[in-house]
């Protein structure tokens, strides 16, 4: 195989020096554009330098080593340095709209919305029409300055006619990415959902800073999770797992309606009902030549306040 010469000549370093070597190869960059230890530990976690079992020879120059099990491993410190120019170019853009950002891998569908509405890029996220940059009869013709893909084989015919149109393009690209049409080439793993939504991440969060929209001093208040891909299954069983803890906050109907004696849900023996037709209205008028209180003075005892007993009456 064509590659075989070149795993060769890779050097086999111990893993756990990858950050040191990393980070030693990054000197040349300014203080405030070269990466901490939180961002090598993100990536490093998402594994962003993982890569594939299959080079291409144009991927040659970005791959450090090859484990023993035949898995390519990325140089981070090309995928930072590439990473930081591609933010460079993006902020170079004087419109942010004339930005268009690709994924028709589902993985990187959310990354690519999220990346639109935080720097406000244009993105298409699902498959593409053909002819969106080459037919200006199509209703959804484009003509963007800047065309961002997240993998150049699944998003090969966006990339196909930007090199038609002459749109510089910057691409996520694995170890078995072709790199034909592709402007500057980010090496970094564009298969998995941590690694794309880190990757669509740290770019956004770079132009945000080269805008002086975030200060450096401070941590993005987003994050990195809202990058990251959902799947539409595990989302429904969360708002349903939701749905049942509210049902089960709430307490039931029936507590409140109980007949127990004593409780509020029974009527006390020899009440008068208030619905009973026989019973006299409060705002009923009084009848002709009778009193107010006619009716209790009837009801009264011989003996009354007004008329003690034993005195007057015939």
């Amino acid at each position: 195989p064509r590659c075989t010469w070149a795993a060769s000549i890779l050097t086999h370093v111990p893993a756990c020096s990858l950050t040191l070597m990393s980070a030693s190869s990054l000197a040349f960059l300014p203080q405030p554009l070269r990466p901490t230890e939180d961002d090598w530990a993100k990536m490093l976690a998402a594994h962003v330098h993982l890569g594939t079992k299959n080079l291409d020879n144009k991927m040659i120059p970005y791959i450090w080593k090859r484990r023993s099990d035949g898995l390519y491993i990325i140089n981070l410190a090309k995928t930072w340095e590439k990473l930081m120019l591609a933010a460079r170019i993006v902020v170079a853009i004087e419109n942010p709209a004339d930005v268009c950002v690709i994924s028709a891998r589902p993985y990187g569908q959310r990354a690519v919305l999220k990346f639109g509405q935080y720097t406000g890029a244009n993105y298409m996220a699902g498959r593409y029409t053909p002819g969106t940059f080459t037919n200006q009869i199509q209703q959804q013709f484009q003509e963007p300055r800047l065309l961002v893909i997240t993998d150049p084989r699944t998003d090969s015919q966006p990339l196909k006619e930007s090199s038609f149109v002459n749109i510089p393009t910057v691409a996520f690209c694995d170890t078995d990415s072709p790199l034909r049409f592709v402007d500057v080439a980010i090496p970094a793993n564009n298969k998995g959902k941590q690694s794309i939504g880190l990757l669509y991440w740290l770019m956004a969060r770079e132009v945000l800073r080269l805008r002086n929209v975030i200060p450096r001093q401070h941590p993005w208040d987003i994050m990195v999770d809202m990058f990251f891909y959902r799947d539409p299954e595990e989302a429904e069983k969360e708002a349903e797992a939701a749905a049942e803890e509210a049902k089960a906050i709430e307490a039931p109907t029936e507590a409140f309606g109980g007949v127990a004696p004593g409780g509020f849900g029974e009527v006390p023996a020899g009440s008068a009902d208030w619905a009973q037709p026989g019973t006299q209205e409060w705002g009923a008028a009084p009848a002709a030549g009778q009193e107010w209180g006619a009716g209790d003075a009837t009801a009264a005892a011989p003996g009354t306040w007004d008329q003690p007993a034993g005195f007057g009456g015939p």
